[in-house]
């Protein structure tokens, strides 16, 4: 049965006629090009074939949706970018994840933070999908404390020398190229690089058997020794607010997202309860089976309203970070409590590969956890309101 959408508050009324083509292209485009491949690639834990995926999503204008159309991207507003990222994540999270890693995380820092050459020449590149990039904050002693990174950057004089490791990097081992953060032993600041496939010293390696994200890469970068001349590194990206102003974006993504996968579990369940008999009823009939259903409704519905909202601040120009965070952990919530109830209202056929609530249930947990915890999120709503930050006590 075809996906029709959730829309009990009229959101699609507030939509313009570009917003509700965007997402009515990439979901008819996932349905067919992707969708069909999802099940064996997350059972297999075989990724889905990126080099193939990736020209597809560029030629639909999703990758670095939101960015100026001078660098061969779309120029789409950021609700148009939101659409995008729910009809993703309602068909997998890896994949979303390569759509907002790309977006935000990639792209974002090289048109924010780097350089008038490095935007024309990597931009276009991203967008079309003919490159693949990645993006390296994660450390394998430092996740939410980005701050304490233990990654170097050193200047001899003619080059930059980094030296470090990343993990958990979504397309690791298959980027042509990295957006990657290291500490200046000189001055302490945290500064940004570029990092080309191939270059000496630094290689590129995938991690195997996740219970989540199997139908997407996940990897570690190594730096040793690494040099890379002064053109490689991003000339505005000095301290921490560079990697977190590229991680709201993602962040952004991920709350639409998160809404996407929730839609995906709570359709999945209702239609199965209209089918399925117990007692010569249908499960739909049961006031139990009806409580549950209406909770996840509502949980949707609520969270459309936020991230809608938050997409429109982003446009004026008038949202504040502590939103993003509202909105990500919000949203990534109802998407875990969801996948959860869906899978307990399709009974035994929960756990069946057959029915996408058990794989959005496991892929939540990694999204769940990633882009700033879910307790993280809630320490920085907890500095917003209180003014006092609880992060080192």
């Amino acid at each position: 049965m075809a996906f029709k959408g959730i829309d009990f508050f009229k959101l699609d009324n507030l939509l313009s006629k570009e917003e509700k083509l965007i997402r009515s292209s990439v979901r008819e485009y996932l349905s067919k090009e992707v969708e069909p491949y999802v099940v064996d690639a997350f059972h297999g834990e075989e990724p889905l074939d990126l080099r193939n995926i990736a020209p597809q999503m560029g030629e639909l204008g999703m990758l670095g949706a939101f960015l100026p159309t001078e660098y061969g991207c779309t120029g789409a507003n950021y609700v148009e970018f939101g659409l995008i990222c729910q009809e993703v994540e309602r068909v997998d999270s890896a994949l979303r994840s390569f759509v907002a890693v790309t977006s935000g995380l990639v792209m974002y820092p090289i048109w924010r933070y780097g350089s008038e050459e490095q935007r024309h020449y990597w931009l276009p590149k991203l967008a079309s999908g003919e490159t693949i990039g990645c993006y390296g904050l994660t450390e394998p002693n430092h996740g939410s404390d980005p701050g304490s990174m233990e990654s170097t950057a050193q200047w001899d004089g003619e080059q930059w020398v980094i030296n470090g490791s990343k993990t958990w990097i979504t397309e690791a081992d298959i980027a042509d190229m990295a957006v990657v953060f290291a500490k200046d032993v000189q001055d302490g600041k945290i500064k940004g690089f570029i990092l080309e496939s191939g270059t000496k010293g630094f290689t590129q390696s995938s991690l195997d058997q996740k219970g989540s994200m199997r139908a997407g890469g996940v990897g570690e970068l190594g730096m040793v020794n690494c040099k890379v001349g002064e053109e490689n590194r991003l000339p505005d990206a000095y301290g921490l607010k560079a990697p977190f102003t590229c991680l709201n974006q993602a962040r952004y993504g991920i709350s639409w997202g998160g809404l996407g996968a929730a839609m995906d579990c709570y359709d999945t369940a209702l239609n199965y309860c209209k089918q399925r008999k117990q007692f010569d009823e249908p499960l739909s009939s049961y006031q139990l089976v009806q409580d549950k259903l209406v909770h996840m409704f509502m949980e949707i519905g609520k969270g459309q309203l936020v991230s809608h909202r938050v997409g429109r601040l982003l446009d004026e120009g008038k949202s504040i970070p502590e939103q993003i965070s509202f909105a990500k952990k919000n949203n990534v919530s109802v998407a875990r409590i969801c996948a959860r109830t869906a899978r307990d209202l399709l009974g035994a056929n929960g756990i069946s590969l057959d029915y996408s609530p058990i794989r959005h249930m496991a892929n939540i947990e990694s999204v769940y956890t990633y882009e700033g915890t879910n307790d993280i999120h809630t320490l920085i709503l907890g500095r917003h309101i209180t003014g006092e930050q609880a992060f080192k006590k």
